[in-house]
């Protein structure tokens, strides 16, 4: 099956491993890359195939291993944008499966919902201030919902907070909510969601200081509660302990939110802390730009794109995740590249691939799973041209096909 993937090949004396990975460039490709290692220390990535993403910015990737499918979003900035989904062939082929019309803007997409959480997807659209909804397979057909969003006048950061402008979407832990990280409005916006149907109905939000810019989200939950086969919506017990982190682009911090899950109401975040993403929690160079967040086990990583601190390239930083939920910093590594968009971790935990927006490459990174330590670039590889900081170009998302 595609999303294990792993096989053996003969390699002189000894035994080659390969994995695969899914690279999307703003020029409109998909790029099915494979990752051979030949020994602890020789690692060589290359590009298999590429494919055209059917629409004209595709910005954000989606892999779904157990069904074999892909799903595009696509940034486009003026008239409509498409919605993009593919099936998984032998050797990653791609064969587009449908495609419906989108608002303009489309930077992050999400499962969710259905009789196995992949029923429906949800996309958040930066320029056009929306988030639209769809069941599926995708057909062509109308969305489930198309929700506007509207603010009365500019936010703190004028240029950047113009208009409501949501970056991510993703489900918590139960299953049973949607967060939308508003960038522009200062908002984390909350949804419930009815599993049968895939409607959302709006929550209360949690608001942000004014000029924080919140972009990507990502959940963690202590052990006791990730083991715990009792977490559903609605059962507290279980969820207790959650904690949400928000990658906030326009302050250049990292924020840990408690999470409360009141029985037969709407989830509520509470304000825990926030740090900077470097050492003694000193402020980020101008111009930086705090970008994706993950979490892995009890570590958590951002990526800080134009920060410039292993010139010319950028940084990730990691942070490790106390029992209570509280994250100290622990280190700064390079990120390979410059304006690091993108980065997903393996399941293993042993190896991070980051997708490097301006200088188009994807960096494959040792990481030890036991001390969450990002180790050092094992592999390196140019995608398509190059792009120019600040736009819209060059590579865009990555994914582990596994």
């Amino acid at each position: 099956m595609l999303h294990s993937h792993h096989f053996f090949l003969p390699l002189f004396s000894g035994l080659a491993t390969a994995a695969n990975l899914y690279a999307s460039h703003y020029s409109g490709t998909i790029n099915y890359l494979t990752l051979t290692k030949s020994s602890d220390t020789a690692y060589s990535l290359t590009q298999t195939s590429s494919t055209r993403s059917g629409n004209q910015l595709p910005s954000w990737l989606t892999y779904d291993g157990e069904g074999k499918a892909l799903y595009v979003s696509d940034e486009v900035f003026v008239g409509s944008g498409t919605l993009t989904s593919f099936s998984i062939g032998a050797n990653g082929a791609l064969t587009q499966s449908g495609k419906v019309t989108t608002p303009a803007g489309g930077v992050a997409n999400c499962l969710y919902a259905g009789a196995n959480g992949k029923g429906f997807i949800a996309n958040a659209h930066y320029q056009t201030s929306a988030l639209s909804t769809f069941k599926l397979p995708l057909n062509g057909g109308q969305p489930i919902q198309n929700i506007k969003y509207t603010m009365a006048g500019r936010g703190a950061n004028p240029s950047r907070q113009d208009a409501p402008h949501p970056h991510h979407a993703f489900v918590d832990p139960t299953g049973g909510y949607l967060l939308v990280p508003d960038l522009g409005a200062d908002i984390i916006r909350i949804y419930s969601i009815d599993k049968t149907s895939g409607q959302l109905t709006e929550c209360p939000n949690a608001k942000l200081p004014p000029g924080t810019g919140p972009r990507h989200g990502a959940f963690w939950a202590p052990p006791s509660a990730a083991k715990s086969s009792r977490v559903r919506r609605g059962n507290a017990a279980a969820a207790e302990g959650t904690i949400l982190f928000i990658a906030n682009e326009l302050s250049n911090t990292v924020s840990g939110w408690s999470v409360a899950y009141p029985s037969g109401g709407c989830i509520t975040l509470a304000l825990k802390q926030t740090l900077t993403p470097y050492s003694g929690n000193s402020s980020a160079p101008m111009g930086t730009k705090v970008g994706e967040i993950k979490v892995k086990d009890n570590f958590l990583y951002s990526s800080n794109r134009n920060d410039k601190k292993f010139d010319p390239n950028d940084s990730i930083t990691q942070y490790s995740i106390s029992s209570t939920g509280s994250i100290s910093w622990v280190d700064l590594t390079s990120s390979y590249g410059t304006y690091p968009r993108t980065f997903d971790i393996n399941k293993a935990g042993d190896l991070v691939a980051i997708g490097d927006q301006t200088t188009a490459n994807v960096a494959i990174v040792r990481r030890v799973p036991a001390t969450g330590k990002l180790t050092g670039q094992v592999a390196n590889l140019r995608i398509g041209a190059a792009g120019t900081p600040e736009n819209e170009d060059g590579v865009s998302a990555v994914v582990w096909a596994e």
